[in-house]
């Protein structure tokens, strides 16, 4: 397997109130990569990170085969960008955005930018001060898509946009990666969105990287098993035990990943038994995942 994006043992600090700490990730060349995480984990200042905007203090990047910051002109030709808040100078008009970053790339896409144009219904002759936010959303990713760009970094892309304009968005970034098999690194902590697009994910709380692994496996191996008569102690677990919740009585709650179907006899050969085993969407798998590590950090 290929990586578009790779680091190892990552550090960087914001004075003593936050740190990325011992970052080691890995974004499958190809793939549709969703970073999620609570505001302030730390994904904005990764990306940043990864584009050589920040330097780090130890460590190593590599992206699209080359290291950063060191290679930032080479990378940033081939990488489109869109960032968390809008840098299109707000006194250009549409059309002048469009010119101005044509400027910059080589690869720049004529036709394609102005299907773009006409598809997101975005008038040449508007001022980008005087566009909504669904509008600029849609601006910036046209400027990013326009380059033809190997890599896509998206930086909550759809944040705070109504649900038609985060479906066209999104709807452009599939349809690009489809023609183009580009890499996106799309971050966003509306896990529900995601669910849909991304075929990996990578979990960060606070400077931590938590759980990375591809989509279906995150999806199908985690559970909440409710167990009855479990011992005090297991040995052996073909599983991952994330949590364990004790409640009152035999009954206990467990949240597992890696659970296949066969796994029950596990249960059985400790002396337990699996009253339920009960399916996780993404979103409630996250909030599960987060809160057991925040757990084993206390």
């Amino acid at each position: 397997m290929t990586l578009a994006i790779e680091t190892n043992a990552l550090e960087y600090s914001i004075g003593r109130d936050f740190r990325v700490a011992g970052l080691d990730m890995h974004v499958p060349t190809g793939s549709v990569y969703g970073f999620l995480g609570p505001n302030g984990a730390g994904k904005t200042t990764t990306i940043r990170l990864l584009l050589g905007l920040l330097r780090p203090a130890g460590g190593r990047i590599m992206v699209l085969g080359s290291p950063m910051p060191e290679q930032y002109k080479s990378v940033l030709a081939r990488t489109g960008y869109v960032p968390e808040r809008p840098h299109v100078y707000p006194s250009l008009t549409v059309a002048e955005a469009l010119m101005l970053h044509r400027a910059f790339h080589p690869t720049w896409d004529d036709v394609w930018a102005e299907e773009l144009r006409r598809q997101f219904t975005l008038a040449p002759d508007r001022r980008v001060g005087a566009l909504s936010k669904g509008e600029s959303g849609k601006l910036l990713m046209l400027l990013a898509l326009a380059q033809r760009p190997e890599l896509l970094v998206l930086d909550e892309p759809t944040d705070g946009l109504d649900p038609v304009v985060r479906r066209d968005i999104l709807a452009s970034v599939l349809q690009y990666v489809t023609d183009r098999q580009a890499t996106v690194l799309i971050s966003s902590h509306l896990v529900h969105e995601l669910e849909r697009i991304c075929d990996w994910v990578g979990l960060m709380d606070a400077g931590r990287l938590i759980a990375e692994l591809p989509m279906q496996e995150f999806k199908s191996g985690l559970k909440r098993l409710r167990v009855v008569a479990a011992p005090d102690s297991l040995a052996g677990v073909p599983f991952t035990v994330l949590a364990r919740e004790r409640n009152p009585g035999s009954v206990e709650q467990w949240l597992v990943r890696g659970w296949a179907p066969g796994m029950h006899e596990y249960i059985t050969s400790v002396g337990a038994s699996v009253r339920e085993v009960i399916d996780l969407d993404l979103e409630e798998g996250f909030v599960e995942m987060l809160r057991s590590s925040r757990d084993r950090v206390r």
